[in-house]
């Protein structure tokens, strides 16, 4: 493998710096439960080109959740994931099959919106209850917006679990949904093949973070996780709706 295809043509100081991106993206992601794709997907797409960033990001994301579940698969709550398959299996087929993009801006206020709400206030019991439901919605808009880890970790933290459940939880349910999504762009014709070195220096930056992280998830208690991960959903959620609000403003 040669060195252009390890950084893909990106050059090795972007590639170096998004290695180091994904590494506390990674640790992010399993010390506060949430946040490091959103945090990937908005750098991704500053730096790639506009046709491979949600395609690349969704690989490099199931590269990172495979690598966070299989550290802390004995703690995912099962009883969630057979109507998750289900549900993600309907929402990538519909989204795939539609031609017309829907306005990256009205997803994104959408989407912010929606986890804003489900901070402050009760989610309502059909996506509390509903990972079926969860599943359709959230793959239906991985399609076109990518970042929808936040919209599943509302099902998660719907559900009261202790803090090693949630994310081992989440990380199974996302890695079923990149998985399908990945298939899906394959199926459309996206060329993954020059993007593997580079997907592959993130993915095991990635692992490197979700293992310092998984140390420092064993030292939170539960209050402050509760609060870290609140917090972090409302600032990506303004983050999603600042976003959408530009996209409109400046079209």
């Amino acid at each position: 493998m040669t060195a252009d295809m390890i950084h893909a043509g990106l050059g090795w100081p972007v590639a170096g710096s998004l290695a180091a991106l994904s590494f506390m993206a990674s640790f992010m992601t399993v010390a506060l439960g949430i946040g490091g794709g959103a945090v990937m997907l908005a750098v991704l797409a500053v730096l790639l080109p506009a046709a491979a960033i949600i395609p690349v990001h969704g690989l490099v994301q199931l590269g990172s959740n495979v690598g966070r579940l299989s550290i802390m698969l004995p703690h995912v709550h099962r009883a969630v994931v057979p109507a998750f398959v289900l549900g993600a299996l309907i929402g990538v087929t519909v989204g795939g099959s539609m031609v017309v993009q829907l306005p990256a801006g009205a997803i994104q206020i959408g989407v912010g919106c929606f986890i804003l709400w489900s901070v402050f206030f009760r989610p309502p019991a059909f996506l509390r209850n509903s990972s079926l439901i969860t599943g359709v919605i959230s793959s239906f808009l991985t399609m076109f917006f990518g970042g929808t880890g936040p919209f599943v970790a509302t099902f998660v933290k719907g559900q009261g679990l202790d803090r090693l459940t949630h994310v081992a939880t989440h990380a199974a349910l996302m890695t079923i949904q990149h998985l399908l999504k990945t298939l899906v762009f394959g199926l459309l014709g996206f060329v993954f093949s020059q993007w593997l070195g580079f997907v592959a220096l993130l993915i095991a930056a990635g692992f490197l973070g979700t293992l310092v992280g998984r140390q420092a998830l064993t030292r939170i208690n539960e209050k402050n996780f509760l609060f870290a991960l609140n917090a972090v959903l409302t600032l990506l959620a303004l983050r999603l709706i600042w976003g959408g609000v530009t996209s409109f403003t400046t079209s």
